[in-house]
């Protein structure tokens, strides 16, 4: 059974989203048409009540920012950060890869707006991803630098697509080891992050019809570096734990990075489901004081 927060997500909103975000953002491709999307995520914060903190970072001598929404009920506890990155590739509009984690982002936001939560919760629009996940380095290692305390780290890199055709793809070491139809939503996670995983993983499986698999990778990921490919890594190699919250991207979706990655080819029920799995685990971080016993 779903979490009482949980039945507040909106498909309806999520479609809104989507269509609003869909369109190349490349940062210097299309800088205006990112710059659009960054305003909107801004103005639906902002409308919420969230302080909205642009942190700003330099790259090939440009200005770049991550957003940055909070409303801390407790500044002094260990926070949660949800992300998903903004940029995508040129020639795509990013359907998938990434405005579906940046709707479940902005939906989430808005549900825990509605309904709050006691839990230090922070959500991050993060930019550069499509360069080595350049914003959130920088993110990440601002916080290290202050030692700032974690609770953990979600990325929303792709939770859109799902498949019913058997042509969910896997490096040869994992062949057999997971479904061989892609309708489920994948969990990864450092061994540093397994208390993390574990409890993410059972809140997910509160929402009724939605499978979820999960993964332990060793070495911060280095031996299935395809794994790393998102705003997570960078948290895993400073110390914190974080998991990777994916439909698995490019081993299922043949629209990756193609100008044919349009909202039309996407799940919304499957959407919908990863938001309100989204929803029940903040709750069931609140409950178990997760964040107390994981911070650094």
């Amino acid at each position: 059974m779903t979490s009482d927060r949980s039945a507040h997500v909106s498909q309806a909103q999520l479609l809104t989203h989507l269509r609003r975000l869909e369109g190349e953002r490349h940062p210097f491709e299309s800088p205006q048409r990112l710059e659009a999307a960054q305003d909107y995520v801004v103005s639906h914060w902002r409308d919420l009540g969230y302080d909205v903190l642009p942190q700003a970072f330099s790259y090939l001598g440009q200005r770049f920012v991550n957003l940055v929404a909070t409303r801390t009920p407790d500044a002094t506890a260990p926070r949660l950060i949800i992300g998903a990155h903004l940029d995508t590739v040129p020639g795509t509009p990013g359907a998938d890869d990434n405005a579906s984690g940046l709707a479940a982002l902005l939906e989430v936001s808005r549900v825990l707006a509605a309904h709050p939560t006691t839990l230090n919760c922070e959500f991050v629009a993060f930019t550069l991803e499509e360069f080595g996940m350049l914003g959130s380095q920088h993110y990440a290692q601002t916080l290290h630098n202050a030692k700032v305390p974690l609770a953990g780290m979600l990325s929303l890199e792709m939770v859109g697509f799902t498949e019913s055709q058997g042509l969910q793809r896997y490096p040869w070491f994992l062949r057999g080891r997971y479904p061989a139809t892609g309708n489920y939503l994948g969990l990864a996670a450092n061994t540093r992050s397994r208390a993390l995983l574990n409890t993410v993983a059972r809140a997910m499986r509160t929402v009724p019809n939605l499978p979820v698999e999960t993964m332990m990778v060793p070495a911060n990921g280095w031996v299935f570096p395809e794994c790393r490919l998102s705003d997570h890594s960078p948290f895993w190699d400073r110390g914190y734990p974080a998991l990777l919250v994916t439909d698995t991207s490019f081993f299922r979706n043949p629209h990756y990075h193609q100008p044919s990655d349009t909202v039309e080819t996407l799940d919304l029920d499957f959407l919908t489901k990863v938001t309100q799995g989204l929803v029940a685990t903040i709750e069931h971080l609140r409950s178990s004081k997760f964040g107390m016993r994981n911070s650094e």
